[in-house]
């Protein structure tokens, strides 16, 4: 507990303090803030270089070019004999009135004796390169001109009898012009900076609002409540990645309502027949024990075992169908093969019912798929299509094409499925009959559509008008 306090009365980091954490724990967002405005602050380190050096470079090499031709000029009247053409072209330069304040002339014999100039004191290096007579030179160093003391760039030149040249500028201004420089680039730096910073700390607000509504959806979802779906607005990167985790969330949300669903009807048609053994068996113990009477109730509830199997092998074939585990058998078939070997199994069946079956499948109409599956999920269709129509239908079968794919399209002119349940009949264990009275247990549908699935097509139920249209649409083989 004083460990605590002490934790609380310790000072937090300036990063805590802005939101990032410790750098272990940084957010991505943090991260990311913390890595472009880093990156921006070198890159306006970089670029002010680069401008800085660039603009006092091009300014200094102008000034130097600038010395070394005056210079150049200057000596043009040192041919003559002696120094006095020269002399007089330095004092005519010092008194002319142009940039008089600014250039620095000095000539200096080959004794050392200054013999005309505005320097109040010849340079120690000046002087001793007189005397050494050597090589030209340009140096920066600081003057004495007019009882003060200035920076000067200054450019040495021997002559020929010993003597020594000395032509330069005074960097007052240009150090002025520096500073003026450096000070901009400061300041521009600064609010740059701060620009960086701000930009990066907006783009880490953004960041985490977006990411921080996945985060409440996840939470909501994991409260329990399926429902709630991430906002989606924009069209960028999280609009879109915000429409797929909701796309997500719809079929989960789906399948967990199946899950549902099929627990509770599971549960039902379980229940039933499990009572139904217990009650037989039972009775059979209460009364007198009779072989025949053992014998019956065996048999009996060796058939309602039969249909529990049947019930949780209807389950395993939608379960197979629907996890694909069968597409490694699919063969190219013709579906009006398939269509007429059915309508033929059944056509004595609808005879017994009183139902008039015609079938119609031409020939050479090929898919690719499993043949059993596909013949099965026919069956189921033709089945409920006798069994739901009644005695005096009339059911028609065809194969063919509708709208660029195969069909299989069952008709009966039976009293169909209402508008409203037509989307539910494909659930499992959903059935029109709510008091369960005729037989089944709501898997055909389920089963077929599955199927239909599995080969890449669909179950479209239509209205008949009268009665219903049941279609199995498939995608064509390539041929």
């Amino acid at each position: 507990m004083i460990e605590r306090e002490r934790e609380r009365g310790r000072p937090r980091p300036l990063a805590a303090r802005l939101g990032f954490g410790t750098l272990g724990r940084a957010s991505i967002a943090a991260k990311l803030v913390l890595g472009y405005g880093l990156l921006g602050t070198v890159s306006i380190v970089v670029v002010s270089a680069v401008f800085y050096t660039g603009t006092i470079g091009v300014l200094d090499d102008n000034l130097d070019g600038k010395i070394v031709m005056q210079s150049e000029r200057l000596l043009g009247h040192a041919g003559m004999p002696g120094h006095g053409a020269l002399v007089e072209e330095v004092r005519r330069q010092l008194t002319d009135g142009i940039d008089t304040d600014r250039e620095i002339f000095q000539l200096i014999a080959a004794d050392g004796v200054p013999l005309a100039g505005n320097l109040d004191v010849v340079p120690a290096g000046a002087a001793r390169g007189a005397r050494e007579g050597g090589g030209s030179e340009m140096i920066t160093t600081a003057v004495r001109r007019a009882g003060h003391e200035r920076p000067a760039r200054l450019y040495l030149r021997p002559m020929a009898d010993g003597g020594l040249l000395i032509v330069g500028r005074d960097l007052s201004e240009q150090h002025a012009v520096r500073e003026v420089i450096w000070r901009a680039l400061l300041a521009g730096a600064g609010v740059s900076l701060l620009l960086t910073v701000a930009g990066a700390l907006l783009f880490r607000h953004g960041i985490e609002g977006r990411l921080g509504q996945i985060r409440r959806t996840a939470a909501q979802i994991e409260a329990g409540n399926l429902s709630h779906r991430i906002p989606v607005s924009g069209g960028d990167e999280f609009a879109l990645l915000n429409r797929d985790i909701n796309r997500m969330l719809d079929r989960i949300e789906l399948l967990m309502e199946g899950i549902r669903h099929v627990s509770n009807a599971i549960a039902h048609d379980l229940r039933t027949p499990l009572s139904r053994i217990r009650g037989r068996l039972d009775d059979a113990l209460r009364h007198e024990v009779t072989v025949a009477r053992l014998s019956g109730a065996a048999h009996d509830a060796i058939d309602d075992i039969d249909d529990l199997i049947r019930l949780f092998e209807r389950l395993l074939q939608i379960a197979e169908a629907e996890s694909g585990m069968r597409a490694r058998l699919f063969e190219r078939l013709d579906l009006g093969r398939v269509v007429a070997d059915i309508g033929e199994m059944y056509e004595a069946i609808a005879e017994d019912g009183g139902i008039a079956l015609t079938v119609d499948a031409p020939a050479s109409l090929f898919v690719d798929g499993d043949r059993n599956l596909l013949a099965s999920a026919v069956a189921s269709l033709l089945d409920n299509a006798i069994k739901y129509a009644g005695p005096g239908a009339t059911i028609r079968m065809r194969a063919g094409l509708h709208q660029g794919q195969a069909s299989i399209a069952i008709h009966d002119n039976g009293p169909g499925i209402p508008d409203e349940e037509r989307d539910k009949v494909t659930q499992r264990f959903y059935r029109l009959d709510k008091s369960r009275h005729l037989p089944g247990n709501g898997l055909g549908l389920a089963i077929v559509s599955a199927t239909a699935t599995s080969h890449g097509g669909a179950l479209a139920l239509e209205n008949g008008a009268p009665g219903l249209v049941a279609r199995i649409l498939l995608p064509l083989a390539p041929a």
